[in-house]
Protein backbone atom coordinates (compact mmCIF):
# COMPACT_ATOMS: atom_id res chain seq x y z
CA UNK A 1 0.00 0.00 0.00
CA UNK A 2 1.48 3.33 -1.10
CA UNK A 3 2.20 5.91 1.57
CA UNK A 4 0.41 9.23 1.42
CA UNK A 5 2.61 12.06 0.14
CA UNK A 6 1.97 14.85 2.63
CA UNK A 7 3.18 17.45 0.12
CA UNK A 8 0.11 16.86 -2.03
CA UNK A 9 -2.39 17.65 0.73
CA UNK A 10 -4.14 21.03 0.96
CA UNK A 11 -3.75 23.47 3.82
CA UNK A 12 -6.18 23.09 6.68
CA UNK A 13 -8.98 25.60 6.18
CA UNK A 14 -9.74 26.05 9.88
CA UNK A 15 -6.16 26.98 10.69
CA UNK A 16 -5.95 29.21 7.62
CA UNK A 17 -9.00 31.15 8.81
CA UNK A 18 -7.85 31.32 12.45
CA UNK A 19 -4.49 32.79 11.47
CA UNK A 20 -6.05 35.18 8.96
CA UNK A 21 -8.07 36.66 11.82
CA UNK A 22 -4.72 37.55 13.38
CA UNK A 23 -3.54 39.13 10.11
CA UNK A 24 -1.19 36.19 9.50
CA UNK A 25 -0.78 34.18 6.31
CA UNK A 26 -0.64 30.37 6.56
CA UNK A 27 1.21 29.13 3.49
CA UNK A 28 2.90 26.12 1.99
CA UNK A 29 6.54 26.78 1.21
CA UNK A 30 7.24 26.38 -2.50
CA UNK A 31 10.02 23.74 -2.85
CA UNK A 32 10.98 25.26 -6.20
CA UNK A 33 11.59 28.72 -4.72
CA UNK A 34 15.14 28.93 -3.32
CA UNK A 35 14.49 32.26 -1.60
CA UNK A 36 11.43 30.87 0.18
CA UNK A 37 13.42 27.82 1.29
CA UNK A 38 16.26 30.07 2.49
CA UNK A 39 13.81 32.15 4.52
CA UNK A 40 12.17 29.03 5.95
CA UNK A 41 15.58 27.62 7.00
CA UNK A 42 16.47 30.91 8.65
CA UNK A 43 13.23 30.97 10.62
CA UNK A 44 13.63 27.38 11.82
CA UNK A 45 17.23 27.99 12.89
CA UNK A 46 16.16 31.05 14.84
CA UNK A 47 13.36 29.09 16.48
CA UNK A 48 15.80 26.51 17.81
CA UNK A 49 18.36 29.17 18.78
CA UNK A 50 20.83 27.91 16.19
CA UNK A 51 23.17 29.79 13.90
CA UNK A 52 21.49 31.22 10.84
CA UNK A 53 22.41 29.08 7.83
CA UNK A 54 24.55 30.18 4.94
CA UNK A 55 23.08 29.99 1.46
CA UNK A 56 24.77 26.64 0.87
CA UNK A 57 23.61 25.26 4.23
CA UNK A 58 20.05 26.40 3.58
CA UNK A 59 20.10 24.77 0.16
CA UNK A 60 21.44 21.50 1.56
CA UNK A 61 18.90 21.54 4.39
CA UNK A 62 16.10 22.13 1.91
CA UNK A 63 17.25 19.22 -0.23
CA UNK A 64 17.61 16.90 2.75
CA UNK A 65 13.98 17.38 3.79
CA UNK A 66 12.60 17.75 0.28
CA UNK A 67 10.17 14.91 0.91
CA UNK A 68 8.43 16.89 3.66
CA UNK A 69 5.49 19.27 3.59
CA UNK A 70 6.81 22.63 4.81
CA UNK A 71 4.51 25.34 6.13
CA UNK A 72 5.30 28.87 7.17
CA UNK A 73 3.21 31.48 8.95
CA UNK A 74 3.93 34.96 7.62
CA UNK A 75 3.30 38.47 8.92
CA UNK A 76 3.02 40.51 5.74
CA UNK A 77 3.01 43.71 7.77
CA UNK A 78 6.22 42.77 9.56
CA UNK A 79 9.67 44.22 9.01
CA UNK A 80 10.78 41.14 7.00
CA UNK A 81 7.61 39.62 5.51
CA UNK A 82 9.52 36.97 3.52
CA UNK A 83 10.78 35.20 6.66
CA UNK A 84 8.06 33.17 8.41
CA UNK A 85 7.27 33.96 12.03
CA UNK A 86 6.45 30.29 12.61
CA UNK A 87 7.31 26.99 10.92
CA UNK A 88 6.29 23.35 10.85
CA UNK A 89 7.08 20.46 8.54
CA UNK A 90 5.55 17.02 8.30
CA UNK A 91 5.52 13.77 6.33
CA UNK A 92 4.08 10.27 6.49
CA UNK A 93 6.71 7.93 7.86
CA UNK A 94 6.87 4.47 9.38
CA UNK A 95 6.64 3.90 13.12
CA UNK A 96 7.86 0.59 14.55
CA UNK A 97 5.26 -0.95 16.88
CA UNK A 98 5.10 -4.10 19.03
CA UNK A 99 5.00 -7.32 17.06
CA UNK A 100 8.01 -6.53 14.83
CA UNK A 101 5.92 -4.50 12.44
CA UNK A 102 5.57 -0.92 11.25
CA UNK A 103 2.58 1.34 10.84
CA UNK A 104 2.23 4.63 8.95
CA UNK A 105 2.36 7.73 11.13
CA UNK A 106 2.20 11.48 10.65
CA UNK A 107 5.63 12.79 11.65
CA UNK A 108 5.81 16.41 12.75
CA UNK A 109 9.03 18.39 13.00
CA UNK A 110 10.50 21.87 12.97
CA UNK A 111 7.74 23.42 15.10
CA UNK A 112 8.88 26.97 15.88
CA UNK A 113 7.26 30.28 16.74
CA UNK A 114 9.26 33.49 16.78
CA UNK A 115 9.75 34.85 20.30
CA UNK A 116 8.43 38.13 18.86
CA UNK A 117 5.09 36.49 18.00
CA UNK A 118 4.40 34.27 21.02
CA UNK A 119 1.03 33.84 22.74
CA UNK A 120 -1.03 34.62 19.66
CA UNK A 121 -2.42 31.13 19.11
CA UNK A 122 0.00 30.41 16.27
CA UNK A 123 1.31 27.08 17.63
CA UNK A 124 -2.23 25.90 18.35
CA UNK A 125 -3.36 26.72 14.84
CA UNK A 126 -0.38 24.94 13.28
CA UNK A 127 -0.56 21.80 15.43
CA UNK A 128 -4.32 21.38 15.21
CA UNK A 129 -4.00 21.93 11.46
CA UNK A 130 -1.44 19.12 11.27
CA UNK A 131 -3.71 16.78 13.25
CA UNK A 132 -6.79 17.55 11.15
CA UNK A 133 -4.81 17.07 7.94
CA UNK A 134 -3.39 13.74 9.15
CA UNK A 135 -6.79 12.51 10.31
CA UNK A 136 -8.45 13.48 7.04
CA UNK A 137 -5.69 11.65 5.16
CA UNK A 138 -6.46 8.45 7.09
CA UNK A 139 -3.27 8.37 9.18
CA UNK A 140 -4.02 6.83 12.58
CA UNK A 141 -1.07 8.07 14.67
CA UNK A 142 0.93 11.30 14.82
CA UNK A 143 4.30 11.69 16.47
CA UNK A 144 7.11 14.10 17.22
CA UNK A 145 10.28 14.44 19.26
CA UNK A 146 10.18 17.46 21.50
CA UNK A 147 12.54 20.11 22.79
CA UNK A 148 9.91 21.40 25.25
CA UNK A 149 7.78 18.93 27.21
CA UNK A 150 5.05 21.31 28.36
CA UNK A 151 3.48 22.13 25.00
CA UNK A 152 2.09 19.00 23.44
CA UNK A 153 -0.05 17.42 26.15
CA UNK A 154 -2.77 20.00 25.51
CA UNK A 155 -3.13 18.60 21.99
CA UNK A 156 -3.58 14.98 23.11
CA UNK A 157 0.05 13.89 22.75
CA UNK A 158 1.78 11.86 25.46
CA UNK A 159 5.34 10.63 25.98
CA UNK A 160 5.40 7.11 24.53
CA UNK A 161 9.19 6.65 24.36
CA UNK A 162 11.53 7.62 27.15
CA UNK A 163 15.29 7.81 26.67
CA UNK A 164 18.31 7.59 28.92
CA UNK A 165 21.47 9.67 28.96
CA UNK A 166 24.68 8.03 30.19
CA UNK A 167 27.82 9.55 31.68
CA UNK A 168 30.34 6.79 32.39
CA UNK A 169 33.59 6.93 34.32
CA UNK A 170 35.29 4.16 32.38
CA UNK A 171 37.98 3.54 34.97
CA UNK A 172 35.49 3.01 37.75
CA UNK A 173 32.83 1.27 35.71
CA UNK A 174 35.21 -1.24 34.17
CA UNK A 175 34.07 -4.00 31.84
CA UNK A 176 32.83 -7.51 32.45
CA UNK A 177 31.35 -8.19 29.02
CA UNK A 178 34.33 -10.24 27.85
CA UNK A 179 35.67 -10.30 24.31
CA UNK A 180 33.48 -10.91 21.29
CA UNK A 181 34.87 -12.56 18.14
CA UNK A 182 34.95 -10.31 15.12
CA UNK A 183 36.77 -7.22 13.90
CA UNK A 184 36.61 -3.43 13.97
CA UNK A 185 37.47 -1.04 11.18
CA UNK A 186 37.42 2.72 10.82
CA UNK A 187 35.13 3.93 8.07
CA UNK A 188 35.60 7.12 6.08
CA UNK A 189 32.91 9.60 7.02
CA UNK A 190 31.83 9.90 3.39
CA UNK A 191 31.23 6.13 3.31
CA UNK A 192 29.48 6.05 6.68
CA UNK A 193 26.18 7.40 5.36
CA UNK A 194 25.26 4.23 3.48
CA UNK A 195 26.53 2.07 6.36
CA UNK A 196 24.37 3.82 8.97
CA UNK A 197 21.38 3.85 6.66
CA UNK A 198 21.65 0.11 6.02
CA UNK A 199 22.10 -0.85 9.67
CA UNK A 200 19.24 1.36 10.81
CA UNK A 201 16.90 -0.15 8.24
CA UNK A 202 17.91 -3.64 9.36
CA UNK A 203 17.10 -3.18 13.02
CA UNK A 204 14.44 -0.49 13.33
CA UNK A 205 11.46 -2.82 12.97
CA UNK A 206 12.50 -4.69 16.14
CA UNK A 207 12.44 -1.52 18.28
CA UNK A 208 8.96 -0.11 19.02
CA UNK A 209 9.11 3.64 18.71
CA UNK A 210 11.81 3.71 16.05
CA UNK A 211 11.16 5.41 12.71
CA UNK A 212 12.52 5.27 9.20
CA UNK A 213 15.53 7.51 8.79
CA UNK A 214 16.58 9.83 6.01
CA UNK A 215 19.88 10.50 4.31
CA UNK A 216 20.24 13.99 5.72
CA UNK A 217 20.24 12.61 9.27
CA UNK A 218 23.06 10.15 8.50
CA UNK A 219 25.05 12.93 6.81
CA UNK A 220 24.72 14.98 9.99
CA UNK A 221 25.86 12.05 12.13
CA UNK A 222 28.86 11.48 9.88
CA UNK A 223 29.65 15.21 10.08
CA UNK A 224 29.64 15.74 6.34
CA UNK A 225 26.52 17.91 6.22
CA UNK A 226 26.87 21.65 5.79
CA UNK A 227 27.60 23.50 8.99
CA UNK A 228 29.31 20.54 10.67
CA UNK A 229 31.61 21.82 13.42
CA UNK A 230 35.09 20.33 13.77
CA UNK A 231 34.30 17.19 11.75
CA UNK A 232 37.83 15.89 12.23
CA UNK A 233 37.03 14.97 15.84
CA UNK A 234 34.38 12.50 14.70
CA UNK A 235 35.17 8.80 14.12
CA UNK A 236 33.06 6.04 12.59
CA UNK A 237 33.88 2.45 13.46
CA UNK A 238 32.09 -0.62 12.15
CA UNK A 239 31.97 -4.08 13.68
CA UNK A 240 31.93 -7.29 11.60
CA UNK A 241 31.25 -10.69 13.13
CA UNK A 242 33.53 -13.74 12.87
CA UNK A 243 32.05 -14.52 9.44
CA UNK A 244 32.82 -11.03 8.18
CA UNK A 245 29.22 -9.80 8.16
CA UNK A 246 28.89 -6.15 9.25
CA UNK A 247 26.67 -6.14 12.33
CA UNK A 248 27.01 -2.69 13.82
CA UNK A 249 28.62 0.71 13.93
CA UNK A 250 29.34 3.51 16.34
CA UNK A 251 29.84 7.19 15.56
CA UNK A 252 31.67 9.12 18.24
CA UNK A 253 33.50 12.34 18.93
CA UNK A 254 36.67 12.75 20.99
CA UNK A 255 37.54 15.73 23.18
CA UNK A 256 40.89 16.00 24.95
CA UNK A 257 41.22 17.08 28.57
CA UNK A 258 43.71 19.98 28.30
CA UNK A 259 45.22 19.02 31.66
CA UNK A 260 45.73 15.32 30.81
CA UNK A 261 45.83 13.85 27.32
CA UNK A 262 45.15 10.40 28.76
CA UNK A 263 41.68 11.54 29.87
CA UNK A 264 39.72 12.11 26.67
CA UNK A 265 35.93 12.25 26.66
CA UNK A 266 34.24 10.05 24.05
CA UNK A 267 30.74 11.24 23.09
CA UNK A 268 28.66 8.67 21.24
CA UNK A 269 26.61 10.24 18.45
CA UNK A 270 24.94 7.02 17.35
CA UNK A 271 25.44 3.35 18.17
CA UNK A 272 23.50 0.74 16.21
CA UNK A 273 23.84 -3.01 16.72
CA UNK A 274 22.32 -5.84 14.75
CA UNK A 275 22.16 -8.46 17.50
CA UNK A 276 23.44 -9.01 21.03
CA UNK A 277 26.97 -9.90 19.98
CA UNK A 278 27.36 -6.65 18.07
CA UNK A 279 25.96 -4.70 21.03
CA UNK A 280 28.53 -6.15 23.41
CA UNK A 281 31.34 -5.71 20.91
CA UNK A 282 30.62 -2.03 20.27
CA UNK A 283 30.22 -1.10 23.92
CA UNK A 284 33.37 -3.03 24.78
CA UNK A 285 35.20 -1.06 22.10
CA UNK A 286 34.22 2.39 23.39
CA UNK A 287 34.51 1.63 27.11
CA UNK A 288 38.02 0.19 26.68
CA UNK A 289 39.19 2.81 24.19
CA UNK A 290 42.77 3.96 24.76
CA UNK A 291 43.25 7.37 26.42
CA UNK A 292 39.52 7.66 27.22
CA UNK A 293 38.32 8.12 30.79
CA UNK A 294 34.75 9.24 30.15
CA UNK A 295 32.06 8.00 27.76
CA UNK A 296 28.80 9.84 27.24
CA UNK A 297 25.77 8.67 25.29
CA UNK A 298 22.21 9.90 24.88
CA UNK A 299 18.92 8.59 23.46
CA UNK A 300 19.52 5.10 24.81
CA UNK A 301 16.71 2.76 25.88
CA UNK A 302 15.37 2.72 29.43
CA UNK A 303 16.08 -1.03 29.55
CA UNK A 304 19.59 -0.76 28.13
CA UNK A 305 21.56 -4.00 28.75
CA UNK A 306 24.67 -1.92 29.46
CA UNK A 307 24.52 -2.04 33.31
CA UNK A 308 24.99 -5.80 33.14
CA UNK A 309 28.21 -5.31 31.19
CA UNK A 310 29.84 -3.02 33.74
CA UNK A 311 32.00 -4.30 36.57
CA UNK A 312 30.73 -1.44 38.73
CA UNK A 313 27.51 0.08 37.51
CA UNK A 314 27.92 2.92 40.01
CA UNK A 315 30.55 4.22 37.64
CA UNK A 316 27.70 5.25 35.34
CA UNK A 317 25.33 8.14 35.97
CA UNK A 318 22.04 7.62 34.14
CA UNK A 319 19.19 10.09 33.71
CA UNK A 320 15.81 9.50 32.09
CA UNK A 321 13.75 11.94 30.05
CA UNK A 322 10.82 11.91 27.63
CA UNK A 323 11.76 11.77 23.96
CA UNK A 324 9.05 10.72 21.49
CA UNK A 325 5.45 11.82 21.94
CA UNK A 326 2.53 10.20 20.13
CA UNK A 327 -1.05 11.18 19.43
CA UNK A 328 -3.81 8.73 18.48
CA UNK A 329 -6.08 10.00 15.70
CA UNK A 330 -7.97 6.83 14.77
CA UNK A 331 -8.45 4.22 17.51
CA UNK A 332 -9.35 1.22 15.29
CA UNK A 333 -6.54 1.99 12.85
CA UNK A 334 -3.92 2.52 15.54
CA UNK A 335 -4.79 -0.45 17.75
CA UNK A 336 -5.18 -2.87 14.84
CA UNK A 337 -1.76 -1.82 13.52
CA UNK A 338 0.29 -3.32 16.37
CA UNK A 339 0.71 -6.79 17.86
CA UNK A 340 -0.29 -7.89 21.36
CA UNK A 341 1.21 -10.11 24.04
CA UNK A 342 -2.01 -11.61 25.43
CA UNK A 343 -5.41 -12.56 24.03
CA UNK A 344 -8.62 -11.16 25.42
CA UNK A 345 -11.47 -8.71 24.94
CA UNK A 346 -11.64 -5.23 26.41
CA UNK A 347 -14.18 -2.42 26.17
CA UNK A 348 -12.30 0.88 26.25
CA UNK A 349 -13.77 4.36 26.41
CA UNK A 350 -11.58 7.16 25.05
CA UNK A 351 -12.25 10.85 25.58
CA UNK A 352 -10.77 13.35 23.14
CA UNK A 353 -11.43 17.12 23.32
CA UNK A 354 -10.54 17.43 19.62
CA UNK A 355 -12.92 14.60 18.71
CA UNK A 356 -10.63 12.41 16.60
CA UNK A 357 -10.48 9.39 18.93
CA UNK A 358 -13.64 9.95 20.95
CA UNK A 359 -15.78 6.86 21.52
CA UNK A 360 -16.17 3.48 23.15
CA UNK A 361 -14.33 0.65 21.47
CA UNK A 362 -14.35 -3.14 21.60
CA UNK A 363 -10.78 -4.43 21.43
CA UNK A 364 -10.71 -8.14 20.58
CA UNK A 365 -7.26 -9.73 20.60
CA UNK A 366 -6.77 -13.23 19.22
CA UNK A 367 -4.27 -15.85 20.29
CA UNK A 368 -2.13 -14.83 17.30
CA UNK A 369 -1.70 -11.33 18.75
CA UNK A 370 -3.84 -9.72 16.07
CA UNK A 371 -6.58 -7.29 17.06
CA UNK A 372 -9.97 -6.23 15.78
CA UNK A 373 -11.38 -2.91 17.00
CA UNK A 374 -14.99 -1.83 16.56
CA UNK A 375 -17.25 0.85 18.06
CA UNK A 376 -19.62 -0.47 20.72
CA UNK A 377 -22.42 0.59 23.06
CA UNK A 378 -21.22 -1.82 25.77
CA UNK A 379 -20.28 -0.53 29.21
CA UNK A 380 -16.58 0.41 29.31
CA UNK A 381 -14.25 -1.68 31.45
CA UNK A 382 -11.48 0.94 31.21
CA UNK A 383 -11.83 4.67 30.52
CA UNK A 384 -9.05 7.08 29.63
CA UNK A 385 -8.20 10.33 27.84
CA UNK A 386 -6.64 10.02 24.41
CA UNK A 387 -3.22 10.98 25.79
CA UNK A 388 -3.21 7.91 28.05
CA UNK A 389 -3.93 5.66 25.07
CA UNK A 390 -0.96 7.23 23.28
CA UNK A 391 1.25 6.57 26.32
CA UNK A 392 0.16 2.92 26.35
CA UNK A 393 0.43 2.41 22.62
CA UNK A 394 4.05 1.17 22.38
CA UNK A 395 4.03 -0.66 25.71
CA UNK A 396 6.28 1.84 27.48
CA UNK A 397 4.05 2.16 30.54
CA UNK A 398 1.58 -0.19 32.26
CA UNK A 399 -2.10 0.64 32.45
CA UNK A 400 -1.86 0.06 36.20
CA UNK A 401 0.78 2.77 36.45
CA UNK A 402 -1.42 5.25 34.63
CA UNK A 403 -4.35 4.35 36.87
CA UNK A 404 -2.23 5.03 39.95
CA UNK A 405 -1.42 8.44 38.46
CA UNK A 406 -5.12 9.14 37.85
CA UNK A 407 -4.68 8.96 34.06
CA UNK A 408 -7.23 6.16 33.51
CA UNK A 409 -9.92 4.32 35.43
CA UNK A 410 -10.98 0.68 35.56
CA UNK A 411 -11.36 -2.37 37.75
CA UNK A 412 -8.30 -4.38 38.74
CA UNK A 413 -8.84 -7.35 36.42
CA UNK A 414 -9.46 -5.19 33.36
CA UNK A 415 -6.49 -2.93 34.03
CA UNK A 416 -4.15 -5.88 34.62
CA UNK A 417 -5.36 -7.54 31.42
CA UNK A 418 -4.75 -4.34 29.48
CA UNK A 419 -1.22 -4.11 30.90
CA UNK A 420 -0.46 -7.69 29.84
CA UNK A 421 -1.86 -7.24 26.36
CA UNK A 422 0.00 -4.00 25.59
CA UNK A 423 3.37 -5.06 27.02
CA UNK A 424 6.28 -5.85 24.69
CA UNK A 425 9.51 -7.81 24.72
CA UNK A 426 11.56 -4.63 25.02
CA UNK A 427 10.96 -1.07 26.11
CA UNK A 428 10.26 1.38 23.29
CA UNK A 429 13.36 3.13 21.99
CA UNK A 430 14.29 5.83 19.51
CA UNK A 431 17.94 6.73 18.94
CA UNK A 432 17.43 9.80 16.75
CA UNK A 433 15.56 13.09 16.67
CA UNK A 434 13.10 13.76 13.86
Amino acid sequence: MARTDARTLPLDETSTAALAQRALLYRLVDPADPEALRAYSTAEARGFLGEEPTDDEAREFGESIGYRRRIGVYDEAGLDPQVPVATVNSWVGELSVPGDRVTPFWAISGVTVSPARRRRGIARAMLEGELRTAHDAGVAVAGLTVSEATIYGRFGFAPAVEATTWDIDTRRAGWRGGDVPGSFDYVRREEAVALLEDLHERVRVTRPGDVDGWRGRWRQFAMIAGGSKEPGRTRVVRYADAEGVVRGAVVYRLTEDPADMARHTLDITYLVADGDEAYRALWGFVLRHDLVSRVRASLRSVDEPLPWLLADRRGAHVSVHDHEWLRILDVPGALAGRGYAAAGTQVIAVSDPLGFAEGTWMLEIGTDGEARVTPTDATPQVSMPVASLAALYLGGVHAATLRSAGQLTGEDDAVRALSRAFSGDTAPALGIWY
